[in-house]
């Protein structure tokens, strides 16, 4: 574990600029130990060779995702796409939310790939790693461009966000929705604007992200919410209370996916801890090695979502309960329609 951060850094979920496990450069602190600057944010334009992602993995609801952005200046100090920081030699910490790549060429790949002979057409998740409507996304525009393309493809989408932002985009989301193409998760956290201050904190306030399912329900597009991640003795208790907000704007499913720690984001999260809720740190870090059979993280598939054990059971019974109170449905994934697919090109050929 990192010796605990002496202080905090405003609007920033991390204060530490710790190494990642593939570092070649160190970051010097200065002589308290602390990084010497309260870096801002950096956008650097990336010219990615490919976008579409795909995985077999047995606990995730999608094959095929995109992620137009690296790194995610929301800040929140659970993120388990910290440690894809490491792989570019910059600190899971701080740099993971201030130093950002951005595919400015996402909207021409995602083109590119969808007319390939070869490809076949799956929903595709956007923004799962880090969120496809961070704050950068407010200029460049490289999600709205990405549902442009889908909406001429008919190539099916689903996207998590915690960001407000979304409804900029409410006219395309609308038209992808027609035709069954869309679904918007939205992640609830919490309902206290205080941790959500702390815990992540350039996302949309509890607030803003009801109206995202108030607004995007009410236009015809298919929301659901993922209570995550599920942080025993600290957003754990307002289980009930999220579900009974998010149905009351109008979301029909809900799912949770409870606290993970792989690799960097053990000590980065246990020093967020120390930091903010010193008085309940070890019991909190107990409840969570009991999800994990006494450890920190468990990344067997099956559990690395829900833990094991009592605690575990507990939460998922409590879960439970109140969703079918509620009329809220446990569907993690809306069945989009892949049979409107086609290739633009190839349709503007045939009038020829």
């Amino acid at each position: 574990m990192l010796p605990p951060s002496k202080h905090t850094i405003k609007g920033r979920g991390s204060s530490s600029s710790m190494t990642g496990r593939f570092a070649i450069h160190v970051v010097e602190l200065d002589e308290n130990g602390e990084p010497p600057t309260n870096p801002d944010t950096e956008v650097r334009l990336e010219t990615a060779k490919s976008l579409i992602t795909r995985n077999k993995s047995p606990d995730i609801p999608f094959t095929q995702s995109i992620n137009p952005y690296r790194g995610c200046e929301q800040g929140c100090v659970y993120c388990f796409a910290r440690p894809s920081h490491s792989y570019l030699d910059l600190s899971p910490g701080l740099d993971f939310e201030t130093r950002i790549s951005a595919k400015i060429n996402a909207p021409e790949l995602l083109a590119q790939e969808l007319s390939r002979p070869g490809y076949r057409c799956e929903p595709i998740a956007l923004g799962i790693n880090t969120d496809a409507y961070q704050p950068a996304e407010r200029r460049l525009e490289i999600t709205r461009k990405l549902l442009s393309i889908a909406l001429d493809f008919k190539q099916p989408l689903s996207i998590i966000t915690k960001s407000g932002l979304i409804l900029r985009d409410t006219d395309l989301l609308t038209q992808l929705a027609q035709d069954n193409l869309i679904q918007v998760t939205v992640s609830m956290t919490t309902l206290s604007k205080h941790l959500k201050r702390t815990l992540e904190p350039r996302t949309a306030s509890p607030a803003m992200r009801l109206r995202v399912i108030e607004q995007l329900s009410r236009a015809g597009v298919p929301v659901n919410v993922l209570v995550a991640p599920v942080i025993p003795l600290i957003n754990e208790p307002e289980i009930e209370a999220i579900l009974a907000a998010v149905a009351g704007a109008g979301a029909t499913d809900a799912s949770y996916i409870l606290l993970r720690l792989p690799h960097e984001v053990a000590p980065l999260f246990l020093n967020w801890l120390q930091q903010h809720f010193p008085e309940r740190a070890a019991h909190v870090e107990g409840r969570i090695r009991a999800l994990r059979g006494g450890k920190l993280y468990d990344s067997q598939f099956g559990s690395r979502m829900r833990g094991e054990g009592v605690y575990s059971d507990l939460i998922r019974q409590r879960f439970m309960l109140a969703a079918r109170k509620l009329g809220l449905t446990n569907e993690r994934h809306h069945t989009l329609d892949s049979g409107h697919f086609r290739n633009p090109s190839n349709a503007q050929m045939a009038l020829w």
